[in-house]
């Protein structure tokens, strides 16, 4: 294949069939496809097990990639909560009469064709799909060569459904893992109407550098949570070792960890038995490493200027001791994604002001960065969180996948 231009006309010209249903009938669609998915549990165990065979295990990237019976269960619930989401399209945003005798209305449309470009999270895929679908949206899938099996798998059930519900599979475009395409694709402003990179700092520094398409961005996260001296050590602690351990190799998970120089030697050892049984590389400051050195934790390293303000994806953390919430604050705005950051402290006063003060699309109070996400806030599933502040910011959902139309019916006025 010399070129994807026609596979982008092919979808543009597909947009209007989506476009074109009503909620009754995207919603059934999307049902369609939970069924299908239901179904296919073995088959896409079995694709996947392809892309996984070729991955190393120890490649962080690896959790990314593993579809086991579970997770496609959840495919499916994720599935299941779009289609019950409100259709966000047709909504009447404005309505007003104007002493000329035109009406004008302010409409929430679809954006037209969605790009979204992705590396080894074939989740993407299906929860991408989704929200496109049932807010009226064609898409262009560009996924990682990691999972392109299971990609080829899943994309393969979502033309099933789309052809079943009368709709031109072209709708759904997964285009070739090759990466010249990505460069044509981020110059396809003829028939892609927005651009949005998923995935590590690398890609989507690429693609802002690149693209002539409006551009949001999603996906990295330098997280931090700062532990501050009134903390409740015990519910610290569980945060910590949760936002870390947990999913280490997602967007949301902690990087740093923060800790108030009075509660160091109190707090840092109530890490360790966790960190041992997760197998966390440490990477603290001069005073957190000699209180690790001091209680025997083994995997302990040094901290070096460039190992704060970096996004692991992996069981490995940094701890930065501070002086109280300024020097906190002010190490969170030098190495911040924006993305997701908390505190820890049972001063209410501190609390507020953090919350007020960071700069990042979310922001804590007490609990784990791991809830940033679509489904967690009740929204469904999610393309990705957005750590910018134009259009869309915190989780990219179905709710900012429309635009606007203004429509002006008359009864013959002209304006001179």
């Amino acid at each position: 294949m010399n070129s994807i231009l026609p596979l982008l006309q092919a979808t543009q010209q597909a947009s209007a069939g989506i476009r074109n249903l009503s909620s009754e009938q995207k919603s059934q669609l999307l049902n369609r496809l939970i069924v299908l998915i239901e179904q296919s549990k073995e088959l896409i165990i079995a694709e996947n097990k392809k892309d996984l065979d070729l991955m190393d295990k120890a490649d962080s990237k690896y959790d990314r990639l593993l579809l086991n019976e579970s997770r496609i269960q959840g495919l499916a619930d994720s599935l299941r909560e779009v289609s019950l989401l409100p259709d966000p399209t047709g909504q009447v945003l404005m309505n007003s009469h104007l002493e000329n005798g035109l009406t004008i209305k302010k409409l929430a449309v679809p954006m037209g064709v969605v790009g979204v470009i992705y590396e080894s999270r074939p989740n993407v895929t299906i929860d991408v799909a989704s929200l496109c679908l049932r807010s009226g949206n064609a898409c262009v899938l560009k996924g990682g060569k990691e999972a392109n099996f299971s990609n080829q798998c899943l994309v393969g059930l979502i033309h099933q459904a789309l052809e079943e519900a009368g709709v031109a599979k072209e709708a759904v475009l997964l285009l070739p893992t090759d990466r010249k395409f990505t460069e044509e694709l981020l110059k396809a402003t003829r028939f892609v109407d927005i651009i949005i990179p998923r995935g590590s700092d690398s890609l989507i520094q690429y693609v802002r550098q690149n693209s002539l398409i409006p551009t949001i961005e999603t996906g990295a996260g330098v997280v931090h949570t700062y532990v501050e001296k009134t903390a409740d050590l015990a519910k610290a602690k569980n945060i910590i070792v949760n936002a870390r351990v947990s999913r280490p190799s997602v967007c949301n998970s902690l990087d740093c960890a923060i800790v108030d120089e009075a509660i160091l030697a109190d707090f840092l050892p109530l890490l360790i038995d966790d960190f041992n049984k997760w197998d966390v590389e440490v990477y603290a400051d001069a005073p957190a490493y000699a209180v690790f050195k001091q209680a025997g934790y083994e995997k302990l390293h040094e901290a070096k200027p460039e190992d704060f303000g970096k996004e692991w994806l992996d069981y490995k953390i940094s701890i930065k001791t501070v002086n109280g919430i300024d020097e906190a604050l002010s190490h969170i705005q030098q190495y911040s994604s924006r993305h997701s950051e908390a505190i820890l402290t049972e001063d209410q006063a501190l609390a507020e002001q953090f919350l007020r003060e960071v700069d990042a699309a979310a922001v804590y109070h007490n609990a784990s960065t791991r809830f940033t996400d679509g489904g967690q806030f009740g929204l469904g599933a999610e393309i990705g969180i957005s750590t910018q502040k134009l259009h869309a910011r915190g989780p990219f959902a179905l709710e900012k996948l429309v635009t606007e139309k203004w429509v002006v019916t008359g009864s013959g006025q002209v304006r001179w």
